[in-house]
């Protein structure tokens, strides 16, 4: 036990100075999208089209999940598009708020604090496993005992980013619930600001349990077992909806009626329908 509290005070201090990968936060990394290379560009770049993705994975596993689909987008839209990359969800809103970047992939909650604060528009949401929802998963090691939520009490746990709603408004959510707090109820709680940084915490029995994202921690079991096949989920929640596609309130209604067509009809294009199987999404939706 001594041992891995030393191993867990070491990545806490790496997320403070910036060096553990999957919790850094560092200047915005905005890149651009060609002949599948990334090549580095400026916010300041009024010709080309800023697209945020958030960190629901880590930064490598989001330029390979996002980069075909984003150059697909380019090649309809006849506009460059330029990946903007952060590791933060309220970086990815406060760069939305300030019309730095036109659209982005956020978090469901992230999405619900854009719209009251600065009325962040939602235009489409991906369907993935037939339906326009997620879940929070509570998992810990698969040699673990614990077998429920309330068994975690007293124990290490990892959430993801303060503005994730998989991975922080719903287990603590849960928590209020049965009259506590993420203080009072675990003994000690991290941030890893990436869903598979808290799902490899959790393997590799850094921390005693996690809330991670259902399609991240899906597609990852699905996909690349390596660190799932060691954990367990021991609570399902209810089903929330889905981290949706959303515009800066300033973008041109024609720029935003174009993206908003060609995701919600991706699906039916022979390049677009594979680059969505790689993803797992089935296709884009319109949500309320």
């Amino acid at each position: 036990m001594e041992i891995r509290r030393v191993i867990l005070i070491i990545v806490v201090l790496l997320c403070a100075t910036s060096l553990f990968t999957g919790c850094e936060k560092e200047k915005t990394e905005v890149v651009s999208i060609k002949n599948g290379e990334l090549q580095p560009t400026s916010l300041q770049d009024k010709k080309a089209l800023k697209i945020a993705v958030a960190a629901m994975v880590s930064p490598k596993e989001t330029f390979r999940y996002y980069r075909e689909l984003l150059d697909h987008v380019s090649k309809k839209i006849g506009i460059p598009v330029k990946l903007v990359q952060k590791k933060d969800y309220a970086e990815v809103n406060n760069l939305i708020k300030e019309e730095k970047i036109d659209a982005a992939f956020v978090c469901s909650g992230a999405y619900v604090d854009g719209q009251k604060d600065f009325g962040m528009e939602l235009i489409a949401a991906p369907m993935a496993y037939g339906e326009p929802y997620y879940y929070s998963y509570i998992i810990v090691p698969k040699s673990s005992d614990v077998k429920t939520f309330e068994e975690l009490r007293g124990r290490e746990f990892a959430f993801t980013d303060p503005m994730s709603n998989t991975g922080k408004l719903v287990p603590t959510y849960m928590l209020a619930k049965m009259g506590e707090t993420p203080d009072s109820f675990f003994s000690k709680h991290i941030f890893t600001y990436s869903h598979d940084k808290s799902i490899e915490a959790v393997a590799q029995n850094l921390v005693d349990g996690a809330a991670v994202d259902s399609l991240i921690w899906d597609y990852a079991n699905a996909k690349s077992p390596e660190f799932t096949s060691k954990t367990k989920i021991i609570k399902k929640s209810p089903p929330w909806g889905i981290p949706p596609f959303v515009v800066a309130k300033g973008l041109d209604p024609k720029i935003k009626e174009k993206l908003k067509n060609i995701l919600l009809n991706i699906h039916l294009d022979k390049d677009g329908k594979a680059i969505l199987e790689k993803i797992s999404i089935d296709r884009f939706v319109e949500v309320e």
